[in-house]
């Protein structure tokens, strides 16, 4: 029964095993992923706005544009905290006992990665196009120029991780439950043997020997008032 898996994961009740955790593809760029929004997010606000020397107020170092900065900075953070929520969801997971509840875990990893994969894949259009068409008289010196490309570069990178966490999330939402034991309604485990219902006993009709009145390969050799089944010696 060890083998048997409801969306990628064993009946609830097991204990975590931090080393098969951290294994695991999904979690390895779930951590890259976490990695590159922290690279984004610090280079941007490091090293992301300047200003010249005649100058009081900074700019954002692309082309000016204040907006590609604060998208560069909003996108970093969130994508940040969205690798820790689904990291912590990944740790509770196997704990869910519900197969329902494991689907929609898996249906909303699957659109929110699709999500954030098209959300960097914008970003990295907009940084890229607004560094390329920055004024170099604006930045001479050509300061955080390395803070810069290293936000779009990451940026790009991003496209593909959180593409990847999509296409991990589709293949345990495709696995599915494999297991005749985990039904729709699937319950903890210390409480299946409490509700398991009673079986009776099956087999060959018995025929009564004698033949003083019995009941001989009959439907009617079960009675049903008292619980369980009925056989004549």
């Amino acid at each position: 029964m060890e083998g048997m898996q409801a969306y990628g994961a064993g009946k609830a009740g097991g204990a975590f095993d931090p080393v098969t955790f951290i294994q695991q593809p999904q979690t390895i760029i779930r951590i890259v992923s976490w990695l590159f929004s922290i690279v984004i997010f610090g280079c941007i606000a490091n090293e992301g706005y300047i200003n010249k020397p005649s100058e009081v107020e900074v700019f954002c170092i692309f082309n000016r544009n204040q907006n590609a900065c604060n998208y560069g900075v909003f996108m970093g953070s969130m994508a940040f905290l969205c690798c820790m929520a689904f990291l912590a969801l990944d740790v509770y997971f196997p704990q869910i006992s519900s197969v329902k509840d494991r689907k929609k875990a898996v249906l909303a990893d699957v659109g929110v990665s699709a999500f954030w994969s098209f959300m960097w894949f914008v970003g990295f259009c907009l940084l890229a196009n607004q560094w390329q068409v920055s004024n170099l008289e604006d930045n001479p010196l050509m300061e955080g120029a390395d803070a810069a490309r290293a936000a779009i570069t990451f940026s790009f990178f991003s496209i593909f991780t959180w593409a990847g966490q999509s296409f991990l999330a589709f293949q345990k939402y495709k696995l599915g439950a494999d297991s005749a034991l985990f039904s729709q309604e699937y319950l903890d485990p210390s409480q299946d043997a409490a509700s398991a219902p009673y079986t009776s006993f099956g087999g060959d009709d018995l025929e009564s020997p004698g033949g003083g009145g019995g009941q001989a390969n009959s439907d009617a050799a079960f009675d049903g008032t008292g619980g369980y089944q009925r056989q004549d010696y």
